[in-house]
């Protein structure tokens, strides 16, 4: 085990859908830990719990079971206000499908996290977001709006929206499902290349087991648990 202390850490967590005969146990005693500077990918059949793991680790969902822990913040017991703050602050989310808002342009869409936390003045909020975009290689293209680019560049935007708080994790759930095997590569470069070079902890949930190979760890699960 690592001598520095996770990132993030789940102990024994549990999670049940459904009700009466049709509930079912997704989550069974599953235990995690997350160490800064890594890309991890979780791998497995549809329907073993990826993304229901990723919705607790996410802070988007309650466990019936077990402990979270995120950058040394116990959140399970926390309030559902406490939840959401820890959400702005410590946490990035990466989907399938970007969710940008396409009536905004690139750096709007950016900008949109760190205007929610208020952390940042308003000159700050516009450098640290042209910034970002440079990073993903749309320092060009601030400006255009979201409709205007092509879905690898949407998902890049998508990407620096969620490291405009600098977020202690990045959970992407399919974050390259919907695109083609070119811009795929160029995610997942970014993506390893933000753990690796830039020190973020980065979960990616991934049905593509090419990717997943590239990963620095492969958490393979199914029927609700870590497998070897």
């Amino acid at each position: 085990m690592s001598e520095t202390a996770p990132i993030l850490r789940a102990e024994n967590l549990h999670r049940h859908l459904g009700q009466g005969e049709t509930r079912v146990h997704v989550l069974r005693g599953l235990n995690l830990e997350l160490q800064s500077g890594r890309l991890y990918a979780v791998a497995g059949p549809s329907g073993c719990g990826k993304s229901t793991l990723l919705y607790l680790l996410g802070l988007l969902d309650r466990q019936d079971g077990g402990e979270i822990w995120i950058a040394g913040e116990r959140m399970s017991a926390a309030s559902d206000a406490e939840r959401t703050a820890a959400r702005s602050r410590l946490l990035g989310f990466i989907f399938q499908f970007h969710f940008l808002l396409p009536e905004f342009s690139a750096l709007e869409n950016v900008l949109l996290p760190m205007r929610k936390l208020g952390r940042l003045g308003p000159t700050q909020m516009q450098e640290r977001a042209r910034q970002l975009l440079d990073d993903v290689g749309l320092g060009g293209k601030t400006d255009r709006l979201a409709t205007q680019l092509s879905g690898g560049e949407q998902q890049r935007v998508a990407i620096a929206r969620a490291l405009a708080n600098e977020p202690a994790v990045l959970l992407a759930d399919e974050p390259t499902g919907n695109l083609d095997q070119q811009n795929s590569d160029h995610v997942f470069d970014l993506l390893a290349k933000l753990a690796r070079e830039k020190g973020h902890t980065v979960l990616l949930v991934t049905h593509n087991p090419d990717l997943a190979r590239r990963a620095d760890s492969i958490l393979r699960m199914r029927d609700g648990q870590f497998v070897n």
